[in-house]
């Protein structure tokens, strides 16, 4: 097969590939799109869809469970683990195949199905053989689920979330190691469909919140559905038929599982690259080095975009990446800076919680926090969903926002408010100006504005005294 040359070589069809490849070649670039099976996006393929896929099956199940509440009776809920599991995989595989036929909509011989590693700057081979001759490279190789040594005996029951969708049904109890947005993500959801969860983690906190407060109100929520133990190293070994989990840190124990789901995080995809031929910086963990408002590795001609470069691992930041990557791939030597958005996660549990921005540290003096709760708020009471807390944070000069955490019913829409405030850089004041409806999730924000604005000195228009937070 005859060697191929190009503009921008861009390795990985993920997210952040796609997006550097249609901006490359969006800009004039003659582009190639290299990736060794082209099966579908992170996020489609065993992310974000089949994750809520499952989610939904589980706040089906919780919502009978909870009708009680309401008056309304119901017998418990039958979980059917194989029917769930179908049409998880089902609804799923409709939304690969739709992924899947953008690489089909490419321009001709712009895909190239193969394993690529750096032989110089901005040569690569294949591993078919062929040689690329570029004159810039896109990194866009993703990520992949790490799974700690200390449960190598019992691989054949570990899951990921590479694998967990692929169940024929739903074991009878798992073990969760991680606590951050997937493991508890899918702790819940499991949990709510019937299945034992127990959560660990060695960190200290839980969902990646900073905010003591906000952590704590969290935890305490979910606790109510499944157990959580932090601050733990954990191991497993072969037990009847299933995995004994042993853990020992602030407390020691061990307890049999069926299974062991392990979301302990998402390594760059790197090591096979040979990026020491690149030439280019790597940093401590062998990830290249580069800037954020560019994505350019240093002053070379390779630029990095998506997960692999393990700074904002989710998929809006990873198709921005791209874009930028590609386009300054194609303007090449010629690189324009870009303002990144705010800083903005989410966790789909229930409640959601978001972090959005910048979380201060506890002894800032020149940043003061609102809090709102949710234990009293008049929607949420109505909804039965009256737990959660929400804290802002804003300069004590003026009280600007600049982020918040929020663990609360209805934060996966409230936190786009936030977010969308935070980078047009309002004041609480500003905010409190706006139009809140009653009664509502959105109106139990004002009294975290309301607190902001009085530690900050600044006065909260005068219609908003007018205007109840609750019944």
């Amino acid at each position: 097969m005859p060697d191929l040359s190009c503009d921008v070589a861009v390795i990985g069809a993920g997210t952040a590939g796609r997006a550097a490849e249609r901006s490359a070649r969006r800009h004039g670039a003659k582009t190639l799109l290299i990736d060794e099976a082209f099966s579908g996006t992170t996020c489609v393929a065993v992310g974000c869809m089949p994750s809520k896929l499952l989610i939904a099956a589980g706040e089906a199940a919780h919502a009978v469970r909870q009708a009680h509440v309401f008056g309304v009776k119901a017998p418990p809920p039958e979980i059917d683990g194989r029917a769930v599991m179908e049409r998880v995989r089902r609804e799923r595989d409709k939304f690969l195949a739709s992924d899947l036929q953008t690489i089909e909509d490419l321009p001709e011989g712009v895909a190239v199905k193969a394993k690529a590693r750096f032989a110089g700057p901005t040569t690569l081979v294949l591993d078919d053989g062929r040689t690329v001759k570029a004159r810039t490279v896109v990194i866009a190789t993703g990520s992949y689920p790490a799974v700690p040594e200390s449960f190598d005996s019992v691989s054949n029951l570990v899951l990921t979330n590479e694998t967990i969708f692929e169940l024929p049904t739903l074991p009878a109890s798992v073990a969760v190691i991680g606590a951050g947005a997937l493991g508890l993500e899918l702790a819940q959801a499991l949990s709510r469909l019937g299945v034992e969860i127990t959560v660990f983690d060695k960190s200290k906190e839980i969902a990646g919140l900073e905010d003591e407060a906000v952590e704590a109100s969290l935890r305490e929520i979910l606790l109510k559905e499944f157990a959580i133990l932090t601050e733990v190293e954990t191991e497993g070994e072969p037990a009847e038929g299933g995995v004994l989990v042993k853990w020992s840190g602030k407390e020691r124990g061990e307890k049999r599982f069926d299974h062991v789901l392990v979301s302990a995080g998402r390594p760059p995809r790197l090591k096979d690259l040979d990026l020491e031929k690149s030439g280019i910086e790597l940093g401590d963990k062998g990830v290249p080095v580069f800037r954020e408002t560019t994505m350019q590795c240093g002053a070379s001609p390779v630029f990095i975009a998506g997960d692999a470069d393990a700074s904002r691992p989710i998929l809006h930041e990873a198709s921005d990446e791209g874009t930028i990557a590609g386009r300054n791939a194609a303007l090449h030597p010629t690189v324009e800076p870009v303002e990144r958005s705010v800083p903005f996660i989410l966790t789909f549990t229930d409640p959601p919680v978001a972090v959005i921005g910048t979380v201060p540290d506890a002894d800032n003096k020149t940043v003061v926090t609102g809090k709102a709760s949710y234990a009293d708020q008049g929607r949420a009471k109505v909804m039965a969903r009256n737990a959660g807390l929400v804290h802002f944070y804003a300069t004590r000069d003026g009280g600007r926002i600049i982020g918040a955490s929020m663990a609360a019913p209805a934060v996966e829409h409230m936190a786009h408010l936030v977010a969308f405030a935070v980078q047009e850089g309002k004041t609480a004041a500003e905010l409190l100006d706006m139009p809140f409806y009653h009664p509502t999730f959105e109106e139990g924000l004002k009294p975290a504005l309301r607190e902001i604005c009085e530690a900050a000195g600044t006065l909260a228009p005068s219609r908003d005294e007018a205007r109840p937070s609750a019944p």
